[in-house]
Parts: C-alpha cells; structure tokens; sequence
C-alpha cells in the first residue's frame, strides 16, 4: 500500500498468531493506518514462511488433529493427558517425517531475515515497524539484530521475552491472562442492557464465572449436538471458544448466545466458525512448526501430568492447557536452537503499547520486555481489557499516542496510562 507521491520510509506491519497473514492484516487495518497517520507512511507488509501466498510445508496431520481445540492440547475432562501426548508425539514424528527443511525454516530468525531482505530490495536504509501479538516479538528481535536499520519501533500487545521460555512460556501465560480478563465479559454478560437482547447470563458479575465453569462440566459428560452434524459442543470446546472471545468487546455477544444456547436444552449451539471444523494440513502445521522451532521445549519427562493438575486447580478457566504437553516436548531440531535475548543495547526508539487485561499477552509479560529494553522504551498502558490495542480496541487516547509517535517519532517522556 503506498502513498501516491510519498517519500516517507516504509512502515513495515507484522502481524501475531504465529501464522497469521500480513497481506490479510494490511488489508484490514491498512486504511485506518493511513488515516491515522495522514499518509506520512508507505505501508508495507508480507506473508510470514507458512503462510497464504509464501512458501507453505505440510505434515501430513489426520484431520482429528488438525481441530484448534486438539491443536491446543486441552486435556481429558478428568484431567489426564495421555491423549495429548499421544497426539503429540504422533504429531511431532509426522512433522519430522514430511515436513522437510521447509517446515523446519519457520522460525522468528527467518522471518526476520525475510524482513530484513525486504527492507533491502525496497532500497531503504531504515524503516519502522508496527508488530502486535507475537508480530511485536518479531519487530524486538528485527530491532535487537539491526539496530541501525529501525527508524520507529511499536511493540503492541507484547509477551515475555525470556529466551529460554519464548513460545511455551508465552502458552502459559494464558491462563493468569483468561483469570485477569473474564471479569470484564463476567460485567458485561450481568448487564440489565444484556435482557433486551437476550443474552444476560446473570444478574450479578460473581455469578457468571461458576456458571460458565458448571456448564462447562456438564459438557465435558454430557456434550450436545451443535449445527456442525460431525462436531458436538465439549467442555473444551467452550473453553476455547472462551479464550478466543476474550480478545475483544466484539466478540461478548457471540459467546453469550453460544453459552445460552448450550444451557437450552431445545438449542442446536451453533459453533463459531473457526471450531467449527479443522484447519488445512499447511494451516495446522505452521501454527505447530512456528511454535517448536524457536526454542527446545521441556521433554515429555519433565512433570507435564503435574503442572497440569495445579493449573486447573488454580486457573479453572483454562483447565490446564496452557501447560500442558504439546507436539514441542517431542520435537527434533537439526542444530541448538539460539533465541535472541532482547535488551537495553540499542537506539531509543520503541513505544510498547499494552492493555491491563489482556488474555493472550498479560501484562506482567509485557513488562518483562519492558525492562528488557530500559531506556531504549516508553509504555502506555491501556485502561482496558482485549488482545491488540492499536486501531484495534477503540480507546482514542492510545491510538494517539501511538500515531503521533509514528507520524514525529517523539514518545512520552515517561511511561504513561491512558483511561478507558
């Protein structure tokens, strides 16, 4: 997307998942970009290694493996986790056997150097990045291995950094992050606005919690027949459904009809589309390959069955699958693999943005790289709960700041806060 006549360095926009689109992410928040920004930029952005126009790798997954709610290793309903590591072992031997030096390239370093060669062929010295989600550790280790090569750096929605935990550690975050951020759908389902539509779940916020947890029971014995004839709605399957709503506002309302349907016992829950089958084979095996390449995840020996027990215990919401086993413990890596550690050596040039309630990327992670990068940033934090805050949340005060740092390069003196 380019400026007729601009002559502003490029902004580079990097999206999260792993496995999300670049060319489907400029398309969605390109316009608003421009708009915020007054054109200053030529807005620049690609498929990541594994994803829709690139280079793409298969491992060949059954398509029972290839469900999010499997792909997320949600353990069995009394807890246990054998199925998982069955499914993972297999995944993680089929990965091996098919995917080639193609799947094994999908990692954080190749989609910086991929970056990196863009900046090259586009003829610029600098440029500036705009990464959310895991985008935003992609624009930190872009900005941490060529620090002369960054102009404006925004970290929006950002985890831990910590080399030895990136990937699994950043899983495991999700659960304290589900536990932060229900309170906020808990609020807004025991609204009296809620009774119009059809959606209030109770008359008091307290109450939506051990609802959502007894219903969610229920359906781990007793799942019922949604409008996908080969998919019933489970226990887990809620959970997920869960997790992915509380990234935003937007999605309350589908996830309060879900739940009322499945408590009637006359309703055909209908599945939000992305349950509602499995993904492709390439889809699947870049969001399993992207997460185990990075890093070497805990072997299958290391007290999974244990750690999983105390998160349900503590974090119901999520009932262990942050923790759990994954195709990673068995995963097999062609040399050590060497995570960049992200510091405070470099130009001060990074504005972190961040809501106080977010359940993908809590901010305790987020403040983790916010004093890995010292003086090299400033934060604003975001009187809000949801995934992703720039143009994405609907809090002016944060779009602000965040644009006038695109459009001058000047960030607050200090870190700040915006309200709600």
């Amino acid at each position: 997307m380019r400026r007729p006549g601009g002559q502003r360095l490029p902004l580079f926009v990097v999206p999260g998942g792993p496995g999300s689109s670049g060319v489907q992410r400029l398309a969605q928040k390109g316009e608003a970009l421009r708009a915020a920004t007054g054109g200053a930029y030529d807005l620049v952005s690609l498929d990541p290694r594994g994803v829709g126009g690139s280079v793409r790798a298969s491992c060949g997954l059954p398509e029972a493996d290839r469900h999010l709610v499997t792909l997320r290793s949600w353990p069995a309903p009394d807890g246990s986790i054998t199925a998982n590591a069955e499914r993972s072992r297999r995944t993680a031997e089929l990965c091996a056997r098919n995917g080639g030096p193609v799947l094994r390239s999908f990692t954080t370093a190749n989609e910086v150097r991929d970056l990196d060669r863009l900046r090259a062929v586009l003829g610029e010295r600098k440029v500036s990045v705009w990464g959310s989600s895991y985008g935003s550790y992609v624009g930190a280790v872009y900005a941490q291995v060529h620090p002369g090569r960054v102009d404006r750096l925004v970290l929006d929605s950002t985890g831990d950094p910590d080399p030895g935990r990136v990937a699994h550690g950043w899983l495991a975050n999700m659960a304290p992050g589900a536990a932060e951020r229900f309170p906020d759908f808990a609020v807004w389902a025991a609204d009296p606005a809620r009774e119009a539509e059809g959606l209030r779940l109770a008359r008091r916020p307290g109450d939506v919690r051990p609802l959502f947890l007894a219903l969610a029971r229920e359906l781990d014995s007793r799942p019922r027949a949604s409008d996908v004839p080969s998919t019933p709605l489970t226990g887990n399957l809620l959970r997920q459904a869960l997790q992915n709503a509380l990234y935003s506002d937007a999605a309350f309302a589908p996830l309060a009809r879900l739940v009322k349907t499945a408590q009637d016992p006359q309703g055909r829950p209908a599945l939000p589309p992305e349950l509602a089958g499995p993904l492709p084979d390439a889809d699947a095996s870049m969001t399993v390959a992207a997460v185990c390449n990075d890093v070497r995840w805990p072997g299958p020996d290391s007290g999974y069955a244990r750690r999983v027990a105390a998160d349900r215990a503590r974090y119901p919401l999520t009932a262990g699958m942050p923790v759990n086993i994954s195709p990673c413990a068995y995963w097999t890596h062609d040399q050590e693999p060497r995570p960049t550690r992200i510091s405070d050596d470099g130009p001060s040039n990074v504005l972190m943005i961040q809501s106080l309630r977010d359940p993908a990327t809590p901010l305790a992670g987020a403040l983790k790289m916010r004093a890995a990068l010292g003086e090299r940033a400033r934060m604003v934090t975001v009187e809000r709960g949801g995934h992703g805050m720039y143009l994405g949340n609907g809090n002016a005060c944060g779009d602000r700041v965040v644009s006038d740092f695109l459009v001058t390069g000047e960030r607050p003196a200090r870190d700040t806060h915006c309200p709600d």
